[in-house]
């Protein structure tokens, strides 16, 4: 199975530019916990409600004035529609992620995946198992 078949499609992301706050009002408005910043149709990086917490809330910064540019974790791992579930399971054991954006072959973001998404996806839980266990020893 690929990755096509089990991503959320309804995906939306934000400018660099764009405050925490309009942020997490939109994570709130689709229900959701990472959102990718995209310049000029290019991912460059990905905040999450947990950036948010760590950079700005738990630093005293002030979620009105920083930006997703500067809360975002850069440097985007990403995988491709037609990537197969269990080695994007794997890929994300490994680099200990949750999420990840997925692109098409033109690496135009497609949609968003979830662990929980691949894992219910897979026909080999061994790797759904071991994927986990790496995510929650980086956790």
């Amino acid at each position: 199975m690929q990755v096509k078949d089990v991503l959320t499609d309804n995906v939306c992301y934000v400018s660099p530019q764009a405050s925490l706050e309009d942020v997490a009002k939109k994570m709130k408005d689709h229900e959701c916990g990472a959102i990718p910043v995209e310049k000029n149709d290019k991912m460059i990086g990905m905040v999450t409600d947990r950036d948010i917490v760590i950079r700005c809330v738990a630093a005293s910064q002030d979620p009105q004035t920083m930006t997703a540019e500067q809360c975002m974790s850069p440097g985007m791992l990403y995988c491709y529609d037609t990537d197969e579930v269990e080695s994007v399971l794997r890929n994300m054991g490994e680099n200990a992620v949750k999420r990840l954006p997925v692109v098409d072959k033109d690496k135009k973001l497609v949609g968003i995946v979830s662990f929980g998404d691949l894992s219910a996806a897979c026909d080999n839980k061994a790797s759904s198992g071991e994927a986990m266990e790496n995510i929650q020893k980086a956790a």
